[in-house]
């Protein structure tokens, strides 16, 4: 309930996210969400600016006594990954965020919380409207479509922005301080095929692998989570030789940066291996549900009868796409060799499409090093280009090189430690796409620097923000604003 989450402590806070929940934000359909926020800055009689791509700018200026002050930008993005339940009835595109607390958690129900950014997106918008809140002078920067291609940050241009000092609301862990990201391109790899009459000898089957936790690409790639997309094609690899198994269609995963959940199958197999084809695929089943019973004890893997499909792929196709994508890497690539524990480059198999005589497979490559990036985007256009595939590789976005000498780092570690009895932060980069990367083309000597308050499960329905978090973080801002260097 909205008024339960309104009652929470800091009330400022979470008034302003109940109020941008209720406001549908889909990335590339974030035209609600802009009005909404250039209404909220007017309203406050505020200078309120869109750009020509959509990003909204809010100006504030300083609070009495921080006038000698570095300018700031404080960013987050308006946009939201959209993920649910497979049995949640709910339209991203016209219902509102339901939400609930459950213990020291805010959750919604069966979808994607908007945590990721909107608790950002709220922290700025309660300090746009407070009267109390000291702070020097001050760009609100809202930016579009940061889930899906960060169109919003590459499309600012120089210039617009005044403030010497960007605080960035997008890290999901309150004892960390982000110094750098990595930056990702998409490979896309598609081709058609001729489709086949289904011989009448053949039966059909739906093939489901659902139950996985799916999660954040770039921030939970390392936890060894199951792969929805790879899972299935476990199942499909060698199917024709064994039952005869021919593919009709495959719809797996959904966005880019989300580790995919959930693929479905339609086959036709050799109707004289139904007990054979049965019997092998439970096997399959529970040695995957074996592999995977400690990270995903929910799998599950469904196998059923269905209405013989009239059409099949062309099995020359079949062979080598279910081939390619055994050998298409997914997951962890490198690890960093100069920060501990911090994956360097990943990929993510993230969408597979078969239907009506076309191909279409989408990964979301990311690493901290371009060069490496390049190396294993290119081992997946190798991969895919030796089945007959065209691979073409767009959105490419720059990392964010880390600066250990920043000066509003040797602010915030301070801070971190008094209000923390003398807990040290974690300074480090992640292998998250962060928009500081993008926005520092454009602006070159904006010292940088990234934080936010606990959010678990981003981009999936699990995704949970911790209330005693979300006060430890708050009271974090409001002292960072405060200390603010000199200009």
């Amino acid at each position: 309930m909205s008024s339960e989450i309104r009652a929470l402590e800091p009330k400022a806070l979470w008034n302003k996210f109940a109020d941008l929940n209720a406001v549908p934000r889909p990335s590339k359909k974030e035209e609600r969400v802009i009005k909404f926020m250039k209404d909220f800055g007017e309203g406050l009689g505020l200078e309120t600016i869109e750009d020509e791509v959509g990003n909204v700018i809010i100006r504030k200026p300083a609070t009495k006594g921080m006038e000698d002050r570095k300018a700031i930008v404080m960013q987050s993005h308006l946009d939201m990954v959209h993920q649910k339940n497979n049995d949640t009835v709910f339209n991203f595109d016209e219902q509102g965020i339901e939400m609930f607390v459950e213990g020291d958690w805010v959750k919604a129900k069966g979808t994607t919380l908007g945590a990721d950014n909107g608790l950002g997106v709220a922290t700025i918008m309660a300090i746009l409207e407070s009267d109390s809140i000291a702070h020097p002078a001050l760009e609100a920067l809202f930016t579009i479509d940061e889930e899906t291609g960060m169109t919003g940050a590459q499309g600012l241009k120089g210039g617009l922005l005044q403030g010497e000092i960007l605080l960035n609301l997008d890290t999901e862990e309150d004892d960390e301080i982000g110094v750098g990201c990595a930056g990702g391109v998409d490979v896309t790899a598609t081709r058609t095929y001729e489709e086949e009459g289904t011989p009448e000898f053949k039966i059909g089957y739906t093939i489901t692998v659902k139950g996985l936790q799916g999660g954040h690409s770039g921030m939970q790639i390392h936890e060894g989570l199951g792969n929805a997309n790879k899972l299935m094609n476990r199942l499909l690899f060698d199917g024709f030789e064994n039952y005869g198994l021919r593919i009709s269609e495959i719809d797996g995963g959904s966005l880019r940066n989300a580790i995919p959940r959930e693929s479905n199958a339609i086959v036709a197999i050799d109707a004289i291996h139904e007990a054979l084809f049965e019997t092998e695929m439970a096997a399959k089943a529970e040695a995957l549900k074996f592999e995977f019973k400690t990270m995903e004890p929910d799998l599950e893997v469904l196998v059923s009868k269905t209405e013989t499909p009239e059409k099949i792929m062309d099995l020359g196709v079949q062979e080598g796409l279910t081939r390619a994508l055994y050998a298409a890497h997914n997951g962890v690539y490198r690890m960093s060799p100069d920060i501990e524990g911090l994956v360097e480059t990943s990929n993510n198999i993230a969408r597979v499409i078969i239907k009506d005589g076309a191909v279409k497979i989408g990964c979301l490559t990311r690493s901290s090093v371009d060069s490496t990036k390049e190396d294993l985007a290119n081992m997946l256009r190798a991969t895919f280009e030796l089945t007959g595939c065209e691979v073409e590789f767009s959105g490419d976005y720059p990392g964010w090189a880390p600066n250990m000498d920043s000066a509003i780092l040797k602010v915030m570690v301070p801070i971190y430690e008094r209000l923390n009895n003398g807990e040290k932060p974690h300074v480090a980069a992640c292998h998250a796409g962060l928009e500081c990367g993008i926005l520092g083309t454009n602006y070159p000597e904006m010292d940088m620097i990234s934080f936010g308050p606990n959010i678990k499960g981003a981009h999936s329905p699990d995704e949970r923000a911790q209330i005693s978090s979300a006060q430890k973080y708050w009271n974090f801002v409001l002292e960072i604003l405060q200390h603010i260097p000199k200009a």
